[in-house]
């Protein structure tokens, strides 16, 4: 009985992830809809993701060690809660002031639910088998849910309204509530324990400063002094508390996280890979939405090949293999699969693409990240001791998080750049300026995409060097027993 609640467990887990993670895009194909209604500026429409992105990244630090000091448990549900709640708000916006801010406050709740929920499945599943399998199933969502968000805000904007985008949150986070309350133990707690304060504002307003340096420098320019400013006051702020945490009594990020080569190789993988892939998703959506002419709906089930590639490449390879062969023999392998499906992609031009080009490109994508990103969620939290899961988990979702808003900063100016370039070099007397524009646009994406193939290389070539170093002993308390997911009643 007790196996069987702890695979129900997983269940939960996963529906509040997917949850989080199908946010940062479920509204952008909605975001149109949105802006119309709501009657946003073009300047100010961004900060419909920004302010969730922002919040998310910049607070993730703090919602790990909350969750270790908290219970697992407890920071889990408060969180569901709060993003039930948060969504409710952001759906029933009168304005884009009260929309923003019902953003962010998801994005606050998200930092609280994302480590707990890594953190539960890494103390929950520690059988080599079951842990292959639990990971491969996360690993998907990970991986798919991205895509997963797009195909939903597809249908929800046709058929129903873009508030739905929010509304939908609320039914799934009670769901997952009520089966936290009655399927997860209550969690081990640190009452002797404190939350390093300098440690949690120093990271924390290092995060905020770098997420929000590179969200702002899509619109204002790498050069821009605010730009700058952030940016590298973020490095310092950084740079400040990476100094403190090895003085302090209780740190946020114990040192013990970051000094396995394997987890810092995770780290450094995660993060690269979503620097390519955040950016190749705006620009396929756009792609197939502004040159193609597809529908919300018709693109949604466009991205169903690449959840579909995530979801067999994370359970069916990666889940199958974890624990007979070496990490990097499937991380690299992977990476380099999916670093070949963008050189594909980079391909396209204005005239119809998909079944030559985005199809087996999203497939081959699909099997490699998924196979990817499944090894690294696994290798990120391994070996932890149980009071710094939270951290290790935290670590794992910023890295996610800072090199979306890295990749999406960066691949788009690097695409509106290089679209303008083309358009003043091609232009002149009896062009065809609505072509012109087409091709210009599809120039920029493609130049786009191959800086992102040059991201998913260099993280194969981190999983190849750094993955698989001699492991250092597990730290003190690491091989203690995983808690029982039981019911509350024993």
């Amino acid at each position: 009985m007790a196996e069987n609640r702890r695979w129900w467990a997983l269940v939960v887990i996963a529906l509040a992830q997917l949850m989080v993670v199908l946010d940062m895009t479920i509204v952008n194909i909605a975001l149109p809809s949105a802006q119309a209604d709501l009657n946003m500026s073009d300047g100010n429409r961004q900060w419909v993701i920004t302010a969730y992105t922002l919040a998310f990244g910049g607070l993730l630090l703090l919602g790990g060690r909350i969750a270790d000091l908290a219970g697992r448990k407890n920071t889990f549900m408060i969180g569901l809660l709060g993003f039930a709640a948060a969504s409710a708000l952001g759906g029933a916006a009168n304005g884009q002031g009260m929309l923003f801010g019902a953003r962010a406050l998801q994005g606050v709740f998200a930092a609280l639910l994302a480590p707990s929920a890594l953190s539960l499945l890494a103390t929950t599943f520690t059988d080599p088998k079951d842990r292959g399998r639990a990971f491969g199933v996360f690993g998907a969502i990970v991986g798919a849910g991205a895509a997963i968000g797009l195909l939903a805000g597809g249908f929800l904007t046709e058929y129903l309204d873009w508030r739905w985008c929010l509304y939908v949150n609320v039914p799934i986070a009670l769901i997952a509530f009520a089966g936290a309350w009655a399927l997860l133990a209550p969690g081990e707690r640190h009452p002797d324990a404190h939350l390093d304060v300098p440690g949690a504002l120093l990271g924390s307003g290092g995060m905020l400063a770098l997420v929000y340096g590179f969200s702002e420098a899509e619109s204002r320019g790498w050069g821009d002094a605010l730009v700058l400013t952030l940016l590298f006051g973020g490095l310092a702020l950084l740079a400040l508390f990476g100094l403190w945490q090895t003085r302090a009594r209780v740190p946020l990020l114990p040192m013990t996280v970051v000094k396995d080569r394997q987890r810092v190789g995770a780290f450094l993988t995660v993060l690269l890979v979503t620097v390519g892939m955040f950016g190749v998703f705006l620009f396929l959506t756009y792609y197939m939405q502004g040159v193609l002419g597809y529908s919300p709906v018709r693109t949604g089930l466009a991205y169903l090949p690449l959840t579909a590639g995530m979801i067999v490449g994370s359970t069916q390879i990666a889940a199958r293999l974890l624990n007979k062969v070496p990490p990097r023999t499937l991380m690299v392998p992977g990476l380099l699969l999916a670093a070949g499906a963008l050189a594909l992609i980079a391909q396209v031009g204005v005239e119809p693409a998909y079944a030559s080009h985005i199809l087996p490109g999203m497939i081959m994508l699909g099997l490699g990240m998924g196979t990817a990103m499944m090894t690294s969620v696994s290798l990120a939290t391994g070996s932890v001791a149980p009071r710094d899961s939270g951290a290790a988990s935290a670590t794992f979702n910023t890295a996610q998080q800072v090199g979306g808003s890295i990749g999406t900063a960066l691949l788009n100016t690097i695409a509106a750049s290089v679209t303008s370039r083309y358009l003043t070099a091609h232009g002149g007397p009896g062009v065809n300026r609505r072509a012109l524009q087409a091709e210009a646009t599809v120039h920029g994406f493609n130049v786009a995409t191959w800086w992102a193939m040059g991201a998913l290389l260099l993280a194969a070539l981190i999983a190849g060097v750094v993955v698989d170093a001699p492991r250092a002993p597990a730290p003190r308390g690491a091989e203690t027993a995983p808690e029982p997911v039981e019911s509350r009643a024993g």
